[in-house]
């Protein structure tokens, strides 16, 4: 197997500075959940309480995945596509979920591309003042006409494909690492000035008490009296799990190129805190926001809260057309941080596997993603009356169970299989050898009861306990 993901010299690809490898990895993770999840679930479940629930599962769950996956790309040098070959024992079968792991990469990018269209359609209709002196009834609607167009859907969604394969096909330095940073940057920019512009506003005031005030009894009970800690405590986990976007070899490609002077475990750390911090700051600007013009019906998370709820706010508050076209351009730099980083793992799988340059790769996945995206755009309109889940579901949410709670979990599962047994997988002490060279926070050897042991079982509870709540909600 030919590896020409490789520079001129001979040698792998490496990023140009620390700063871009945290700002990319964090653009991975950082995605549309930070905006339509996080903020939604921290004020239904006791605001400042809840972040602390998952702050802890962060750093117990989330943390070490994530510095298990980074060492096996940086120890084997290659994506998914050969990490797992280079560093298995000999006639082992690690390297068989390679092929699962990048089935996961083109599934998410199936549908994410697609709602990545809808945010590019959102940007220019605020900009063109769409929103402005509709009705709520209207505004809701244009949601609709929008994803009931497939012509449309399709047009832009194959822009931000060609726009993704674009930067990945500059390189990884001039393009995926430089162009990253730019738009990394300015997300951040444009979240705090956002932000701050929000809490300024009439009425802001009580949404700042509801999302931070903790209070701890919202972890216990519901507005009802239900007992609801185990959801809470399921809520709090799955949000610490599926924001690092671990678990299918999107943080192992970042790691390949990355050198051995510092520690990972410091690196996963910087990574989570700036997912975190985007996460915290978009719920400054969507709760707020809700309690300036409260929306009658108003949809407090998912799709509905991005493209039906936060337009009708825009549409009535002062400045709103401003504020939402600064909103949804935040909103395109989040989900082309990550399209462009599963892109690059995507074209360097090909480049790994069957060595094709990375012109080829580019120009193969452009061409095949155009194809796989019109499935889930057709969900919305021909193809509606298909409901592989149930009523009311669509193409999109079967991508999305498949990915989220099949891939990233049993993907994950497998890392720290592979990172934790001798003899039959890579191993604890190279695993401890790769992710503690150089300086910096040092993975504790004092873990390696907890994640042989605990962390398998607390993954394998979480993935059950996903696939029951999805069909017996809890």
């Amino acid at each position: 197997m030919t590896n020409k993901n490789v520079s001129l010299s001979g040698e792998r690809e490496n990023f140009g500075s620390r700063l871009g490898f945290i700002l990319i990895s964090a653009g991975c993770a950082i995605g549309l959940g930070n905006v339509w999840r996080f903020p939604y679930i921290v004020s239904q479940y006791g605001g400042a309480a809840f972040i602390l629930l998952y702050l802890l599962f962060l750093v117990i769950f989330g943390l070490p995945i994530m510095t298990m996956e980074f060492a096996v790309g940086r120890a084997s040098q290659k994506s998914i596509a050969g990490s797992f070959s280079a560093l298995e024992p000999k006639g082992t079968k690690w390297h068989l979920f390679s092929w699962v792991g990048m089935v996961g990469n083109y599934l998410l990018m199936m549908f994410y591309t697609v709602v990545t269209a809808w945010i590019f359609i959102y940007f220019y209709k605020m900009i063109a003042g769409d929103f402005q002196g509709q009705t709520a009834n209207n505004i809701n609607a244009q949601f609709g006409a929008v994803t009931t167009n497939p012509l449309l859907v399709a047009i832009v969604t194959m822009v931000v494909v060609a726009l993704g394969v674009l930067v990945c096909s500059l390189g990884l330095k001039k393009g995926v690492e430089k162009i990253n940073k730019v738009m990394m940057l300015c997300l951040l920019a444009i979240i705090l000035v956002l932000a701050v512009y929000v809490c300024t506003l009439d009425g802001a005031g009580e949404g700042l008490k509801y999302y931070l005030i903790p209070d701890f009894t919202k972890i216990v009970y519901d507005a009802q009296g239900k007992f609801i800690l185990g959801k809470v405590l399921f809520a709090a986990l799955g949000q610490a799990f599926f924001t690092l976007s671990i678990g299918m070899g999107s943080m192992a490609i970042f790691g390949s190129y990355i050198k051995k002077d510092r520690r990972l475990l410091g690196e996963s750390v910087s990574i989570a805190l700036l997912d975190t911090f985007v996460a915290f700051v978009a719920g400054l600007i969507v709760i707020p926001a809700t309690f300036v013009y409260p929306v009658e019906d108003a949809v407090t998370g998912g799709p509905g809260l991005i493209f039906q709820t936060l337009p009708n706010i825009f549409a009535n508050i002062g400045g709103g057309q401003i504020l939402g076209a600064f909103f949804f351009l935040f909103m395109l730099f989040a989900a082309m941080s990550t399209v462009t980083a599963v892109f690059e793992n995507i074209i360097a799988f090909g480049m790994d596997m069957w060595g094709w340059s990375r012109k080829k790769s580019c120009l193969i996945n452009l061409g095949l993603l155009c194809v796989l995206v019109l499935p889930c755009i057709f969900g919305f309109s021909i193809w509606s009356g298909f409901t592989p889940l149930g009523a009311g579901t669509n193409i999109m949410d079967l991508e999305d169970f498949i990915v989220s709670q099949n891939v990233l979990p049993l993907g994950s599962l497998v890392y720290v299989l592979f990172c934790v047994f001798d003899n039959k997988a890579w191993g604890w002490d190279k695993f401890m050898l790769e992710a503690n060279q150089g300086k910096g926070l040092a993975f504790p050897k004092a873990l390696k009861v907890y994640c042989k042991y605990i962390l398998p079982v607390l993954l394998i509870i979480f993935y059950v306990l996903g696939i029951v709540s999805k069909f017996m909600p809890l």
